[in-house]
Formats: structure tokens, C-alpha cells, sequence
């Protein structure tokens, strides 16, 4: 609801939008000229903007041309032509701020314009999306107008080689997933030569379903890890002393943040049981550790809930599908503390190499912007992480979709009922029926029900994202009815009649077409060879006549009111169930939605509080009859404020801790990325003894006023153990001597044992020496550095029993230990340098080889490879649900 300032002045994103009237008023006027223009002047528009961008003029001083260039060219490639609607988007994506669009207004087609303009720089664009088949489908699609003007479009999706990705970064545009392009970064800190690096500079990008990739998966980081070498002993000692403590006496369960703690009296026991003083000091990081991992493994891991044992193995249970996760393992020691629970052989812990959140990773690009549905509701969390304002762009038609009031049963039983209920009487009628459910295992109790009512339906539940698209894409037909989770099929848009182009691709699909034919079949480039002739000849032929069977259903589906979603339980994000709305009414199409709720759901049960189960008791209701009553459904949106604004708390919390290893992460690969571009490390290495010279002379001058109170045989003594030739230190009138005449005299002599050091190996051979010693030190220290720091993270949640602020605690003592490793850094290279002979055969090498890239706490499944026992018909064990042979076997 708009208040009196609003209802005055407009609000935030219409002042906004009234600014750029005159601009997008020009561009459409430019229209009637751009027509004119042949192919080749058109064409030619692109080398003439580069020209004006080299003469100083600025991508908003070309902005008008280049936005009515890409229109023109959209209409000649695609048959397209963006609204006006759309270049208002367009102009909020080039100013680095959100679009929020309603489904089905274009948006894919909306990024042309920001992209096309950003590009002319030639810094490279990307355009980031959910899912690889996404990433594929828009690159070739949209990549036809950027083709048409000159641009090169790359594409970054899973399973390409190093090489294929340093072309596709090369590219002018490049499309690809949050995942690979976060991967690629890190890969790029790890590599020991430049040539391997796959990125350019991060210059601009835009980020689409931006509230899904920068707000639901920001919580969890990406990790790339290699094999541990830590003990496993361990894991059985706390596992045994964790089986001692009481619930509530000992430790704290909380279900909803879904975390275990130790109370005052439950460390007590634990200081006791290791003979520790004190628990929370920065020495016993790993036993808190230990003993965090291993409440979790046995209060909330559940065995046949989160996982089974086969083969005396722990394998983990995908929450949403129900399938098993071959190849998986939860990190940071937890699935080793199952292990030992489990009484089972405990694995080798992996390491974690590198890792960065989404929030950080996006944060570095020079300029990011990004379009959703539905990010209104998270503006706050966008301005504050990543200064990023929300703008509402109209929709290009009204929206005319009934939304009905929540319809709330007191038991899920009666609820799934009424559903089933509502669904056979729209499927009576033949209206199509969308039913978005928050999870695989309700959308399958769904399905049970409407099988023994004999309802046809189809159920999208698993990560195919291209069989997704199909099938949503076709929810929107006559008689339809469609379970699938939330998030299942996002970006594709439901046409009510069915989309004539799906319908023909799938009918060539039948005729044996490969996908390789069927993504050329829509391209505008003349065909050369007899086959695609003939395939664009057919294509042409069965779109045709599926247009004039889906233009008919179009009509009859509008006047069955259009496509009807259900909601099968209220959304803990009030922006989730917006999105499962705005699948519906489309382009001004009629629709209508409504929400079926239980008392027994998750966010009822946990956030509803018993003030709505004492009012529905009142009531007096049997479990089958629905209320609709007004405090209930502004209870239902008060649960989900309160826990839309705890999870911001819990992202700002990562992002507060993951704050202080991004900054430090920003130096050590700073100093990665100096030695690896070749620069002459000799003054950094000259520089570093001077470093160890301070520190030293700091510590053995001490609490001394006179230089013959100073431990000057400690001093020497220490020094050469990293760099100082025996004896070389002379002081012949002690009283004379001041601290900046010892750090002068000790500088001149490291300085002298260098050169002849160098002189010794030569000069070019000691540079690529320098290079080696310090890629490999960085990346050892880094390495026990993340996983020290990751230690005293799990464990600083002590530091509140004592009123301490664990984030202060975390940043101050994240920061002393990250002093300690450059220290340690700078010493064990000059030691290293100072000790190598000149026959030496030193050479670059990874210190630990990557074996896993993951998102969170979950692994990806592992593509099985040959030498594996696995049957051609038993179950892929990379967890798809496929056969082996038409999965990693075929």
C-alpha cells in the first residue's frame, strides 16, 4: 500500500523512472532512421561507437544510439522489438542498480541493451544466470543480435576445458553460471602460471534472478578442497565425550537455527575432559571444533533422514529429492564425526584450498547490476551489501490475475484434501493448474493423491534444467496440470495454449534431430548443408502448424480464466511465493492463484506461534473446513517478516565474518598475482629481510635503555637462523651503537649476502627462484590459514557466555593470526632463498591438487569414470536417478 508521501510524489522507482522519460522518448524516435539503415550501416554503427568511445565521449553520451541500434537489430535477428517498458529496464541495468520485472516481460531480452553498450569498451561483459542450460539457451539466443553487430558471445558452463574457458572470457559477452564464473576466480588464485589464468579484470555484469544467486545462495560459500592429512583418532576421543553430556544441563538444541551449543556447564566438562584451561582460547580452536562437529553429528544429523549406511559407508540424503548422494560428503569435519558416531572407518578430512561467498565474489566487478520478479521485498539487504537501490519497471500490460484469499486448515492431511479437490474441479473445466510445493517429498505426496483420483499430471522435481524448461513451458495448456517445486523451471515462461516452438522442437526431437541441428533450426544464418536445409524446412512446417493449434487453445485457456496456481504451503520468504504468483497473468493474460495452508507447516509450527492455534481451537473447526479469517492471514505474513528479517541477519553475520578473510584474501592473492605476472621480486624479497630485521631487533631490544643492556647474541642467533651469515655482525664500540645503526649494519650485510647469493645462481635464473619459493610458501600458509581461520569461527560462539562480541573477537584475533602468517610467510622464504645452491633443481609445483568444487556443505555429484563396478542398468552413482548407461556410462 502506498503511503501519503507516495500517493503525492510516486514512489521511489516511478520518481526514478520519470528521470529517463526524455531519454527513452529519443530512442523510440530514432526508430523511424534505424529502419532505413541497410544491414552493412547498421553493422557499421559498432565500429563507429568504439571510435567515439576512443575520442572521450561516454557510454551515457552514446546510449541513446546504442539502444536504438540493438532494437533495430533484435527486430531484424529475433523478429523482436523492445517496449519501452524494457529500455527503462535496460537504462537501470547500465547505472548498476536492479530491475525488477515481472515474469514473462522479457527480461532476457531487456539485458541486450546494457550489454550491447558495456561491451563497446571492450572489458568484457557477463551476464550470470541460475543454471547452464539458462547460460546455453540465452547465449545462443540473445548471441544472434550481438553476432549480427560484431560482438564475439562466449559461454561458461560446466565441463569445459581450460582453454575453452580462456577463449570464452576473451569473448566481448559472456554468459555462464554464479558457480563457474566464482570457480574460475578461485581456480585463477591457484594456478603457478599466468598463461593458465582463464579471467580478465571483473569490469561488469548482470546478474539475472539476481534475489535467488545474491540473496538465497549467499549464505554458503564456495569451497574448492584437496585431501587432508589430519588425524583421525580425534574424532573418536570427542565422539566419546559428547556421549556423555545431557540435553539442556550440557548443551542446547535450537531447531529453528538448526545449531547445538554447550552451555556454561557443558565447557566446564569439556576443559575437564581435555585438561584445557580454558576452552575458548585461541590454542584449543580445533578441540571446539571437534566437539561442535560432533553435538551436530549427534543431536541434529538423523541416520534414514539425512543419511543412510551402505556399504559402511555414510552417505548423504538430498532433503528435497529423497535420492541418495554418491560421492558427497558434508565439511568441516561433520561427516567424519558421523563417521565416528556411526562407529564406522573415519575418511581423511578434505582441505579446503580456497573459497569465497557470492556476495564477495560479485562485489569485486567494477559495476554490477541485476533483474529479478521479485526483489522489492529485500531492498534493504541489496542497498546494504552491494549499494544496489530496487526499481519497479511497469509491466508492458496490466496485470489482471486474481489473487484469492489463503485458505487455512488446521491439519496438513485436511489441507492436501482441498487441494486435491480444487485441482479435480479445474481439471473437470480443463483450466491448467500450476502447484508449486517448497520441497520434492510434497510435491510427491501431491502427485500419490491426484494418481488415486485418477487426475493426469506431470511432477518437475529433479535439476534437469533442460527437460524443466520443457515441461513448464507447455503448463500453460489446455487441461494441464503441473506439480513442481518452487524454483523448478525459473526463467522459462509458461504461454497459455502451449509454445508452438518447444511443441515443434519436440516432434523433430521424436524424428531423431540432434541438439545440435535443433539450436540451429531457429538461427537466421542462411543454412549451407542439404541436412539443415531440409531440418529448418521442416521446423518452419511443424511451427506453423502448432502456432494455429496453440493460437486456438491460447483462446479457449483465456476464457477459462488462464493458468491457475496453487500454492501448497506458504514460503518462509514472502519473495518466493511472489515468484510462484507471477508465473501467472503474464502479458496481461487472465490468471488467478491461492495459497493452501496448514497449521502443521513448517513455518506455521515454528513461527506462527500459539496465538493462531488458540484462535483456530476456539474456532472449533473440523480438520477439512477452511478459515479464512483476516488476523490469520496477517499472522502467516508477520511469521514470514520475522523470519525474512533473521535470515538477513544470519547473511550479514556471514558476510561480517567472511568481511575479514576477504580483506585478507585480497592481499595474499595480491602477492600470488605479483609474482605470477613476472614482476621483479628481488626489492619485495630485499624489502622482507628488512621486515625481519625490524620485528627482531624489536623483540631483543626490549624493555633495554642502554645498547649494552641489549640481547644482541639472542639477536644474532635468531637472525641466523633465517638469513645471517655466522659471525658477520661486528660492534666495536657498543656504547656508540643506536637501534637504526644495527638495523643498518644488519641490512647491509643481508643485502650483500644476497647479490652474492644471486651473482652465484644469476640473476635471471634467482628471479624465477624467488617466484617458486614464494608461490609455493603463500599457498601452504594460506591453505592451514583458511582452515584455522574456518576453526575460529566454529568456536569464537563461546565468546558471548563471557559478554564478549564474537564478530569483534573474530576480527581481532583473524587479524593477529593473519599477522603471524605473513610473518611466517616473509621468514620462510628468505630462509628458503638465503639456503639454495646453485645447483638446485627447484621448480613450480601445486602444493595440494584440487579434487572437489562445492557450494556449501554439499558436494556436486562426482561423474563416475571407467574402471568403476557399476552396472549398465543399476543407478548412476553420481545421484541423478538415471541408469548408469544413459547417464555417466554413455
Amino acid at each position: 500500500m502506498k503511503n501519503l508521501f507516495e500517493k503525492l510524489f510516486g514512489t521511489h522507482s516511478e520518481r526514478e523512472l520519470k528521470k529517463h522519460k526524455k531519454t527513452v522518448e529519443h530512442i523510440e524516435s530514432l526508430a523511424s532512421e534505424f529502419e532505413k539503415l541497410t544491414d552493412g550501416e547498421l553493422k557499421d554503427k559498432t565500429r563507429q561507437f568504439k571510435e567515439r568511445l576512443k575520442n572521450n565521449e561516454t557510454l551515457d553520451d552514446i546510449l541513446p544510439e546504442a539502444f536504438a541500434t540493438v532494437r533495430e537489430a533484435a527486430w531484424r535477428v529475433l523478429g523482436l522489438k523492445h517496449y519501452p517498458v524494457q529500455i527503462y529496464g535496460g537504462i537501470i541495468l547500465h547505472q548498476g542498480r536492479i530491475a525488477e520485472m515481472k515474469t514473462g516481460e522479457g527480461k532476457t531480452l531487456v539485458a541486450t541493451l546494457p550489454v550491447y553498450l558495456n561491451a563497446l569498451e571492450g572489458k568484457g561483459v557477463h551476464v550470470v544466470t541460475v543454471n547452464d542450460y539458462l547460460a546455453s539457451r540465452d547465449q545462443e539466443w540473445m548471441g544472434k543480435i550481438y553476432n549480427f553487430l560484431g560482438l564475439s558471445v562466449g559461454v561458461i558452463v560446466h565441463g569445459l576445458t581450460p582453454k575453452q574457458r580462456h577463449e570464452a572470457y576473451r569473448a566481448d559477452i559472456t554468459y555462464g553460471t554464479n558457480n563457474e564464473f566464482g570457480f574460475d576466480y578461485l581456480r585463477d588464485n591457484m594456478v603457478i602460471y599466468k598463461k593458465d589464468m582463464v579471467q580478465r579484470e571483473l569490469n561488469y555484469a548482470i546478474v539475472d534472478e539476481v534475489d535467488s544467486i545474491l540473496v538465497d545462495e549467499a549464505r554458503t560459500p564456495l569451497i574448492i578442497s584437496g585431501q587432508g592429512e589430519k588425524s583421525t583418532k580425534m574424532y573418536f576421543v570427542v565422539d566419546q565425550f559428547v556421549r556423555t553430556l545431557k540435553k539442556e544441563e550440557d548443551f542446547t538444541i535450537d531447531e529453528k537455527a538448526n545449531t547445538v551449543a554447550l552451555t556454561e556447564v557443558g565447557v566446564e566438562k569439556a576443559e575437564g575432559f581435555f585438561g584445557i584451561e580454558n576452552l575458548s582460547d585461541i590454542g584449543n580452536m580445533e578441540t571446539s571444533h571437534h566437539i561442535n562437529q560432533a553435538l551436530k553429528a549427534q543431536n541434529l544429523m538423523k541416520l534414514d533422514r539425512d543419511y543412510v549406511i551402505k556399504d559402511g559407508e555414510v552417505v548423504i540424503v538430498d532433503e528435497f529429492t529423497g535420492r541418495l548422494m554418491f560421492g558427497r560428503r558434508y565439511s568441516n569435519g561433520l561427516h567424519q564425526a558421523i563417521e565416528a558416531k556411526e562407529k564406522l572407518d573415519i575418511q581423511r578430512e578434505s582441505k579446503t584450498l580456497a573459497t569465497i561467498t557470492f556476495q564477495n565474489y560479485f562485489r569485486m566487478y567494477k559495476k554490477l547490476a541485476g533483474m529479478t520478479g521479485t526483489a522489492k521485498t529485500e531492498e534493504e539487504e541489496f542497498i546494504s551489501i552491494y549499494g544496489m537501490d530496487v526499481i519497479e519497471i511497469p509491466t508492458n500490460k496490466p496485470v489482471v490475475r486474481g489473487d484469492f484469499a489463503d485458505s487455512i486448515y488446521k491439519t496438513e492431511k485436511g489441507k492436501f484434501l482441498a487441494l486435491a479437490n480444487e485441482i479435480g474441479e479445474k481439471y473437470k473445466t480443463k483450466q491448467p493448474v500450476l502447484v508449486g510445493t517448497i520441497s520434492i517429498e510434497k510435491s510427491e505426496e501431491i502427485a500419490q493423491l491426484l494418481k488415486k483420483k485418477g487426475i493426469p499430471h506431470e511432477v518437475l522435481n529433479a535439476k534437469q534444467h533442460e527437460r524443466e524448461a520443457e515441461i513448464v513451458a507447455q503448463a500453460g495448456r489446455k487441461g494441464a496440470i503441473t506439480i513442481a517445486t518452487n524454483m523448478a523451471g525459473r526463467g522459462t515462461d509458461i504461454i497459455l495454449g502451449g509454445n508452438p516452438e518447444f511443441l515443434a522442437k519436440q516432434e523433430m526431437k521424436k524424428r531423431g534431430y540432434s541438439d545440435y541441428i535443433l539450436s540451429m533450426v531457429t538461427s537466421h544464418e542462411e543454412a549451407m548443408d542439404e541436412e539443415l536445409v531440409e531440418a529448418k524446412n521442416l521446423y518452419q512446417n511443424l511451427y506453423n502448424s502448432f502456432k494455429v493449434e496453440t493460437d486456438k487453445e491460447n483462446k479457449e485457456v483465456i476464457a477459462l480464466g488462464g493458468l491457475h496456481i496453487i500454492g501448497t504451503e506458504r514460503h518462509e520468504s514472502r519473495r518466493i511465493d511472489n515468484q510462484l504468483r507471477g508465473r501467472s497473468g503474464r502479458q496481461g493474460d487472465p490468471g488467478s492463484s491461492r495459497f493452501y495452508i496448514s497449521l502443521e507447516d513448517d513455518l506455521m509450527r515454528l513461527f506462527g506461534g500459539d496465538k493462531m492455534q488458540g484462535l483456530v481451537d476456539k474456532l472449533g473447526l473440523g480438520e477439512d473446513e477452511a478459515i479464512e479469517h483476516g488476523m490469520l492471514s496477517k499472522s502467516i505474513e508477520n511469521a514470514q517478516k520475522k523470519v525474512e528479517g533473521r535470515n538477513f541477519g544470519i547473511r550479514k553475520h556471514v558476510l561480517q565474518y567472511d568481511d575479514v578473510m576477504n580483506k585478507q584474501r585480497e592481499v595474499i592473492y595480491g602477492e600470488r598475482r605479483k609474482a605470477l605476472q613476472g614482476e621483479d621480486m628481488y626489492q619485495h624479497i630485499i624489502n622482507m629481510v628488512e621486515s625481519i630485521i625490524d620485528d627482531a631487533i624489536a623483540i631483543y631490544t626490549a624493555d633495554a635503555q642502554y645498547p649494552e643492556e641489549w640481547d644482541l647474541d639472542g639477536l644474532t642467533e635468531y637472525l641466523s637462523t633465517i638469513f645471517l651469515p655466522k659471525n658477520s655482525l661486528h660492534i666495536e664500540n657498543i656504547e656508540d651503537l643506536t637501534i637504526d645503526i644495527l638495523k643498518e649494519k644488519l641490512f647491509d650485510i643481508g643485502k650483500l649476502t644476497y647479490d652474492k647469493k644471486e651473482k652465484e645462481i644469476t640473476p635471471d635464473r634467482m628471479r624465477e627462484i624467488e617466484r617458486i619459493i614464494l608461490l609455493q610458501i603463500i599457498d601452504t600458509k594460506w591453505m592451514d590459514h583458511i582452515d584455522a581461520m574456518d576453526q575460529l569461527k566454529q568456536g569464537i560462539g563461546l565468546r558471548a557466555i563471557g559478554q564478549e562480541n564474537p564478530v569483534r573477537a573474530y576480527q581481532v584475533e583473524g587479524y593477529d593470526m593473519f599477522q603471524q602468517m605473513i610473518k611466517s610467510i616473509q621468514e620462510d622464504t628468505v630462509r628458503y632463498l638465503f639456503s639454495i645452491e646453485k645447483d638446485n633443481n627447484a621448480q613450480r609445483k601445486q602444493v595440494a591438487t584440487p579434487i572437489e568444487a562445492t557450494h556449501g556443505d554439499r558436494n556436486k555429484p562426482v561423474t563416475v569414470k571407467k574402471g568403476n563396478e557399476v552396472g549398465r542398468n543399476e543407478p548412476c552413482p553420481c545421484g541423478s536417478g538415471k541408469k548408469y548407461k544413459k547417464c555417466c556410462g554413455a
